[in-house]
């Protein structure tokens, strides 16, 4: 569970957005997902929380063929693992488990978190977030960008949760992010991706991997995500607050497959006006 490699040595993710010739690929056509030295089949990353039961919870990680699974350590004893945690119910042997600072609202409420998760569970990935408003849950970027400085010069690979700021997200990158994980909406809000202008900048501008994390509210948001050119996506509520979450955790699966394989294949211009798919000479009189 531990990460050998640490974030300032990570690269952007090694898939091309136009071509995927001389890259593995799943079963389904999807190039791998390149983090900090470590390659992940699937480009959906799930939380842990609002499920109705710790089974739900698991049958939904199974379906959508996720491997990171992101749990907020301040809302989890960490001294009961092995007798029945929610963590119990996330193998290590299938998931990456990636501790996030959630509820943490200053720079060292979210270092202390992270290195409590190291001391007592060995893990060196974290989703880094600072709130910085607790009604919108909006980041603190300034304290953001503070706890990635120490985190990553301590070895940690950082994936830190931020606006739809590219001047932001090209300064935690420049720090050593592993990833930048941009908001597509407030969290928990379903109301998707709300400004594809920025993402898009931010995407363009990127050197690390971009995963859009918070605000996708259904399969569509998240294949809107991934044709802009999202390298992954992270989500909780939208699955875990759906009438079937195990039919919706296959839903997002599929949008998140079906948006990188339409990013890839190179879509048709728009046009104003028809253009007819059949050929018009030689038409039978």
């Amino acid at each position: 569970m531990t990460a050998s490699v640490s974030s300032t040595t990570v690269s952007r993710t090694a898939v091309s957005r136009t071509s995927v010739s001389n890259t593995a690929v799943s079963s389904t056509g999807v190039a791998p997902l390149e983090i900090a030295g470590r390659s992940f089949s699937s480009r959906l990353i799930l939380g842990t929380g609002k499920y109705p039961d710790y089974e739900t919870m698991a049958a939904a990680h199974a379906a959508s063929g996720t491997q990171m699974v992101t749990v907020a350590l301040r809302r989890v004893n960490l001294e009961k693992l092995g007798q029945g945690s929610m963590i119990d119910h996330v193998p290590a042997d299938r998931y990456l488990l990636l501790p996030n600072t959630a509820g943490c609202y200053t720079a060292d409420d979210a270092i202390r978190t992270a290195r409590l998760a190291r001391e007592l569970g060995g893990w060196d990935w974290v989703k880094l977030e600072v709130i910085g408003d607790p009604e919108t849950l909006f980041p603190d970027n300034v304290e953001l960008l503070k706890a990635t400085e120490v985190l990553v010069k301590e070895d940690f690979v950082v994936l830190p949760y931020t606006n739809d700021d590219p001047v932001i997200c090209k300064k935690l990158a420049d720090l050593g992010a592993a990833a930048v994980m941009p908001l597509g909406a407030p969290i928990g809000s379903g109301m998707g991706i709300r400004n594809r202008a920025n993402l898009k900048i931010i995407i363009e501008q990127a050197n690390v991997p971009v995963i859009v994390d918070a605000g996708v509210g259904t399969a569509s948001d998240a294949a809107i995500a991934m044709e802009l050119g999202a390298d992954g996506v992270l989500m909780n509520t939208a699955i875990a607050g759906a009438q079937d979450p195990v039919r919706m955790a296959l839903a997002m699966k599929l949008g998140v497959e079906a948006g990188w394989l339409a990013a890839n294949a190179g879509r048709i211009p728009r046009k104003l006006y028809a253009s007819a798919s059949s050929p018009v000479d030689g038409l039978i009189e």
